[in-house]
Order: C-alpha cells, then structure tokens, then sequence
C-alpha cells in the first residue's frame, strides 16, 4: 500500500478498482444511501472498503422500481381506478392514484430502503 504525506500525517493512497457506472442513481438509491450514512455507519464504512457500496444502492433502487411498477396496477384495480373514472371525475381519479403511489412507497420505503 501507499500513502502521501500531507503535514504531519501519512493518508493512505485508496483507489477504486474498477470505475462505478456513470448512470446516476435514483431516488430509492439515494434514499437509502442517505439512511445508510445517517444510521448504519459501520455498514456504511464496510460497504465502501469493500467496494460493494454502488452496486448495492444500484440494487436497492432497480429492485424498488420493479415493485412500483408491480403493485401499482394491483392496487390500481383494488382502489377501483380505472380510466372510465379518469373521464368521468379526474379529481377523484387524481386523488385516488396519489393515494395509491403513497401506499406503494411506503411499503417500498420500510422494506427495501429502511431496514
């Protein structure tokens, strides 16, 4: 291992071994990167050591917006949305499907991001 002197101090030289993706990540992704440095900082510290920080968070976020796109339509169908009410009353079909989105997230919050 190397390191550079800055001061008085010897910093050890740390490098990536290989270049994370350059795709942003999204908003599940940062979410949990958020609670990960806030609350879990041992795990935080490891993850980045290990270099398994990028590819968990890019897992976090694909694997939540899966489980958006699969809920919504069930719950969707449940909720009696459907396009016949988007003709009919689009201020309720609107707040139906925040509704919906809100339900959604939040299980998605409390099983993938937050735990």
């Amino acid at each position: 291992m190397t390191y550079t002197k800055n001061g008085d101090y010897r910093i050890p030289d740390l490098k990536l071994s290989e270049e994370p993706e350059s795709t942003p990540l999204g908003k599940y992704g940062m979410l949990r990167k958020t609670y990960l440095q806030e609350h879990r900082p041992i795990l935080w510290n490891q993850m980045i050591l290990s270099e398994t920080l990028f590819p968990h968070l890019r897992e976090i976020d694909e694997t939540a917006r899966q489980r958006l796109e699969q809920m919504m339509p069930e719950l969707m169908k449940s909720a009696g949305v459907t396009e016949a009410l988007k003709a009919s009353d689009p201020m309720k079909w609107v707040g139906l499907m925040n509704s919906c989105k809100a339900q959604v997230e939040e299980i998605i919050l409390n099983e993938l991001v937050y735990n």
